[in-house]
């Protein structure tokens, strides 16, 4: 898990020139309402020289990153707020905008409500005769405030797109509900009688359109649940410990206080608040909230807790390692969130629709009228129907069809102990046909213990021979080589001049007298015999001095991951760095279906390289030897105790020990692909049959509004489904 502190870390500092660091600054937008107001912000960043840019529709996320040039977070602030939109930012280095009156679109459709619901009241005039709402002055007052308030969103946002050159959905509602007042007050001003009155209509638009935009936030709030509950779980009271004239006073402080270096009481029953290292005490504790698994874990002095997971028994003093900002807990959801703003391959066609659907959409408006003032000779009617153009139209559909599954796909990887690393890795898992997986500490556990040695030379007693593996060992990363040196552990270590680990091999290490000595495969001793079913061999001076062999264990999942795997009809390979023989037995064992082995780092690039082309691969592996194939692979596929450098050149990493979340991973990347086809075909379709509907007179503006509102409810509905969906 120390691993992951680094990995996630260092993926949010990235070198931008020789000599500077760029620094990544994380702000919530508020008042997208369309794709279009996304690559509004998106192309004013990337005006601004800023780079790395991520925008989430969804969320309300931007990310990027700066140089610290002439630009300042102040200077940006004021920008996307010039161009209609509200800045929080999060790393606390700027000032949010100025609160505005009825901030959120649950008070404005509140508001508007009291104003529309009276206005509404005169169309049953069949069933209730209510005279004094027919009066012409009677409904411009009733309607005017909602149109203020309607025209101090809608109007501001429409006219900032449309001086940014990229309309935004806001153009549509403001155009409609300003022709139906306009046409409204000329009828009231000239008194031109009751067939000119559709303040209805105006109050009607702006109060359900907010109505929409209400539903919406609160739909797509419910695909950030997972996520949500994350973050809620970063903001916890811990308890500071100090010293005072030789005396310990224990105070609680917020864990937003704490920086690296504090000293911290945490009791049974309490929320580690920090990510610390146990100076005292044993506890048990459960992960569940960064890795899924509830299993408890037992922890002792010197073993670090993560943020963010729950103590369940006993007491411990701890040194936090990390500030909140900084902590496993804190870059995994800054992780999520960067792959929630991405728009992966699937997502292009609608992005360059939605970019010009708004002119689009102008243009049919005007035909609109222009074709039934011709065909009906009626200028109301005709106005009418263009207006209900206009507000049908829902180009944010398109623009959330994939961020609404993604964000609900992630969340739910998250919540799991799956990490994405980007979006673009749940589009490609729908294609995987064969799986590639390491063995050691893949499908087994790689905790190994010395099952047997043979001593072949002369003259050296056993515990010479264990003490030259045992010294040779303790340099190496390799798991086999760690066991053994753990095993054989001496205080008279041999010093070396000079040792070296040749990946793929083993250990080569040289005395001040010059004696060479080697531990390594079966490759190093081929010249020496012909028994090659051993996995260490050690030599002297180019002489075999012995053997070792050592066992290990299956993980307990491994059978069941790969029966899943092939009743799926993926193809399953074990591809490593051991003997024939062993793998052999390892894939009968578990039922895999091609065994590739005694390869080195090289040539399992090479390997993983000819299987990709033959179709799209996963690579599954933990060791730094594997970290070449991993990048190269369709996807490359980390636990969470592999090697750092494996990853952070992997695009998921399994934070569970083992791999049993592997099917889940493979399941959620094809059903939330799944979820985008289906939200995107939703709105195609929806926008394909609505607009004409509008355009033949089929359904009044209100009608309109009201559908248009409720459209991005289904797809964050549909997106939601993924939450409780059974994807393996």
């Amino acid at each position: 898990m120390n691993c992951m502190i680094g990995m996630i870390s260092s993926s949010f500092i990235e070198r931008s020139k020789p000599g500077k660091y760029m620094k990544t600054v994380n702000w919530k937008v508020e008042g997208m309402t369309c794709s279009n107001c996304a690559l509004t912000i998106h192309k004013y960043l990337e005006k601004e020289g800023m780079q790395d840019i991520k925008v989430s529709l969804a969320s309300g996320d931007v990310s990027f990153g700066i140089n610290g040039g002439d630009t300042t977070g102040q200077q940006i602030v004021k920008g996307i707020e010039s161009l209609g939109y509200t800045v929080h930012d999060e790393q606390g280095g700027t000032t949010p905008s100025k609160k505005r009156f009825l901030p959120s679109h649950k008070q404005r459709f509140l508001f508007c409500l009291l104003f529309t619901a009276p206005l509404m009241l005169h169309m049953l005039d069949k069933w209730v005769h209510i005279h004094w709402l027919m009066n012409h002055w009677v409904q411009l007052g009733l309607c005017l405030p909602v149109f203020l308030v309607g025209m101090d969103y809608f109007g501001r946002s429409a006219i900032k797109s449309i001086r940014n050159g990229i309309p935004n959905m806001n153009v549509l509602v403001a155009l409609g509900a300003t022709a139906a007042f306009v046409y409204s007050f000329v009828g009231t001003i000239f008194n031109l009688g009751e067939s000119f009155l559709f303040y209805e209509t105006a109050a009607s638009v702006i109060t359900l359109v907010f109505l929409g935009n209400y539903l919406e936030d609160a739909s797509i709030q419910s695909t950030q649940r997972a996520l949500n509950k994350l973050a809620k779980s970063q903001k916890v009271m811990a308890n500071m410990i100090a010293y005072h004239e030789g005396q310990e006073n224990i105070f609680p402080v917020e864990n937003t206080a704490l920086r690296s270096g504090d000293l911290i009481l945490i009791k049974n029953g309490e929320q580690v608040p920090a990510d610390c290292k146990i100076l005292t005490g044993e506890v048990t504790v459960n992960e569940a909230i960064l890795t899924g698994e509830s299993m408890p874990l037992h922890k002792k002095t010197k073993d670090t807790l993560i943020g963010g997971s729950l103590l369940i028994d006993g007491t411990a003093r701890a040194q936090v390692m990390a500030e909140a900002k900084d902590s496993v807990l804190a870059n995994i959801i800054n992780l999520v969130k960067r792959a929630q703003s991405e728009r992966p391959p699937v997502q292009q066609m609608a992005d360059k629709i939605s970019a010009i659907f708004v002119p689009i959409v102008l243009g049919i408006a005007a035909v609109t009228f222009i074709v039934n003032f011709i065909v009906l000779q009626n200028f109301t009617a005709s106005l009418m129907r263009s207006i209900a153009v206009l507000v049908i139209a829902c180009p944010c559909a398109m623009g959330l069809a994939t961020p609404a599954a993604i964000a609900v796909g992630l969340g739910r990887a998250a919540r799991n102990g799956i990490l994405f690393r980007n979006a673009k890795s749940l589009e490609l898992f729908r294609n995987i046909r064969q799986v590639v997986f390491d063995k050691t500490g893949t499908l087994t556990t790689g905790n190994f213990v010395v099952a047997g040695f043979e001593l072949k030379a002369e003259n050296m007693t056993k515990e010479e021979f264990k003490g030259i593996a045992a010294s040779l060992e303790k340099y190496s990363n390799h798991p086999i080589a760690k066991s053994i040196a753990a095993e054989w552990k001496t205080k008279e270590d041999i010093r070396w001049q000079q040792i070296e680990e040749a990946k793929g091999q083993g250990m080569k290490a040289t005395t001040k007298e010059g004696d060479i000595y080697q531990a390594g495969s079966y490759r190093v001793a081929m010249a020496h015999t012909r028994d090659d079913s051993h996995n260490v061999y050690i030599l002297k001076n180019d002489q075999l001095l012995g053997w070792i062999d050592v066992k290990d264990e299956i993980r307990p999942e491994a059978i069941q991951i790969v029966q899943y795997l092939r009743h799926r009809n993926i193809r399953t390979i074990l591809l490593s760095g051991d003997r024939q023989a062993k793998c052999v037995q390892l894939a009968n064992f578990l039922g895999i279906d091609e065994v590739i082995a005694e390869k080195t780092p090289e040539e399992k690039l090479t390997v993983v390289e000819d299987l990709t082309l033959q179709g799209p691969t996963a690579m599954v592996g933990d060791g730094i030897n594997d970290a070449p194939a991993l990048a190269k692979a369709t996807i490359g596929i980390s636990l969470s105790e592999a090697s750092q450098i494996a990853m952070q050149t992997a695009d998921v990493v399994l934070m569970n020990q083992g791999i049993k979340n592997l099917p889940l991973s493979l399941g959620l990347g094809r059903h939330t692909f799944l979820t985008i086809k289906q939200n995107l075909f939703w709105a195609f379709f929806y926008n394909i049959i609505a607009i004409p509907v509008a355009a033949f007179g089929l359904l009044t503006p209100t009608f309109g509004a009201l559908v248009m509102g409720l459209s991005d409810v289904v797809l964050a509905v549909n997106s939601v489904r993924l939450f409780v969906k059974k994807v393996t």
